[in-house]
């Protein structure tokens, strides 16, 4: 890890940038500590993030496709891959770390059907994983941010070198869709395993979490959202051409449903 990038800046955000060899399974670490600014209605569009929150501060109101209630609170949680927006509200006092795996990290670290997190939040006591307990207590018992993105460090890296890795050719299936940019007939991923249609999708679930036309959507909705923002397509008819949807219309359908708002104010 790039110990360089771990400083705090003015807002109470640190960030600490995975490892090369760790860049497949992990997304970065962070931590984060509100000063007193509540958070009201914080959308997250659809990612292909499995995060683990250790929180040491109040919880966070969480709700997936919805504005959360008051009984949507979450501590300490982890989560898989949701296709749609994820809405969060805060009391502005929380801290927490923030691990990100990829989907395969999250399937090695987690030792787990990734169908088991998916569209949910799981409290970590619920998880029933007593090392990931212990973890999280040790976590809450330091005082320094570059002493817990440390540990948190230590303890990512440490678990996936010791976990089984995924399934071969649901590795190989996924990298086919991430370099395709999702834009992959699923047929065809089946037929070069020699696999069912179902034996594939079953698969996904178990070692992804979502089927594979869900994982193909939330890749090219990605390759669509850094396209705008790279400001480097005429607009958004030239992204939805380049990014494999069939119209602009279909695009902005798509922003709807895994971003909660059209494509209007991402820059095209």
């Amino acid at each position: 890890m790039d110990k360089a990038t771990a400083s705090p800046d003015v807002d109470g955000f640190w960030r600490r940038a995975p490892a090369p060899q760790l860049s497949a399974l992990i997304s970065g670490i962070y931590g984060y500590r509100e000063q007193g600014d509540a958070m009201r209605g914080l959308t997250e569009a659809a990612s292909l993030t499995v995060p683990l929150i250790v929180n040491f501060g109040s919880p966070f109101r969480i709700a997936l496709g919805r504005a959360p209630t008051a009984g949507d609170r979450y501590g300490s949680f982890a989560a898989g891959l949701f296709a749609g927006p994820v809405i969060m509200d805060s009391d502005g006092a929380a801290q927490c770390i923030q691990i990100n795996f990829t989907p395969l990290g999250g399937r090695m670290f987690f030792g787990r059907p990734m169908s088991e997190l998916a569209d949910r939040m799981v409290a970590l006591d619920d998880l029933g994983d007593r090392t990931i307990g212990r973890f999280a207590q040790r976590l809450a018992e330091l005082n320094s941010w570059e002493a817990r993105l440390d540990l948190a460090e230590r303890f990512a890296a440490s678990r996936l070198a010791e976990a089984t890795a995924i399934h071969p050719g649901i590795g190989w299936a996924f990298a086919q869709l991430m370099q395709a940019g999702g834009d992959v007939r699923i047929g065809a991923l089946a037929r070069k395993l020699d696999w069912s249609r179902r034996r594939l999708v079953a698969g996904f679930r178990e070692e992804i979490g979502l089927p594979p036309k869900a994982v193909s959507r939330i890749i090219r909705f990605n390759a669509a959202q850094a396209l705008a923002a790279s400001g480097e397509a005429a607009g958004w008819a030239d992204i939805a051409a380049a990014c494999g949807y069939a119209d602009q219309a279909h695009l902005s359908r798509e922003f709807s449903a895994l971003a909660g708002r059209p494509p209007t104010g991402y820059g095209a």
